[in-house]
């Protein structure tokens, strides 16, 4: 696990965390970047949020006045990071992910609750690290393509009827 910190937190009421989530969103974390080959020690905070709170930072930040369901908010660039000096870790950034949306797409893709969080916090995770589908379709296939391989890697089942980029507004 090379000293990756992944803080937690649950800001949200509405979505049971279910037991084993917070593991498997560590697992997630943590093989995003070892696989990017992030210099450890570093640390990555995921927040769970509800709807109102997701569009209230996307109309924040995005200037989008609804809500979505992942944000990521890296504090690096290029791959430089700022060390936290009181820890020594590398300081990677923040990913807010709505619970109340991942439930709601775990349905409508027919795949697990489980699945959409893991899938979320990985496509938040390659964004901290600098990656972006919205710059070109190449850069959105290559990144689908990492996310699956570690959704894979995790053991989190790929849906077949689900192969297509997500849209993120």
């Amino acid at each position: 696990m090379k000293g990756y910190k992944i803080v937690i937190s649950n800001k949200q009421k509405k979505i049971k965390v279910p037991t084993g989530l917070q593991l498997l969103i560590r697992r997630c974390c943590n093989a995003v970047l070892t696989s990017e080959n992030i210099k450890a020690p570093a640390e990555l905070g995921v927040t769970f949020i509800d709807n109102k709170q997701m569009q209230e930072l996307n109309k924040e930040y995005r200037n989008i006045d609804l809500p979505t369901d992942v944000l990521s908010f890296p504090l690096g660039e290029n791959g430089v990071f700022e060390k936290n000096l009181e820890t020594g870790c590398l300081m990677l950034g923040d990913i807010a992910i709505s619970l109340e949306r991942a439930r709601d797409q775990a349905e409508a893709y027919g795949h697990s609750f489980e699945r959409e969080v893991g899938f979320l916090a990985v496509h938040g995770a390659f964004h901290i690290v600098g990656y972006d589908h919205e710059k070109s379709p190449l850069e959105a296939a290559n990144m689908r393509e990492k996310e699956e391989g570690i959704l894979a890697k995790v053991g989190l089942v790929v849906n077949e009827t689900y192969s297509g980029i997500i849209e993120r507004k």
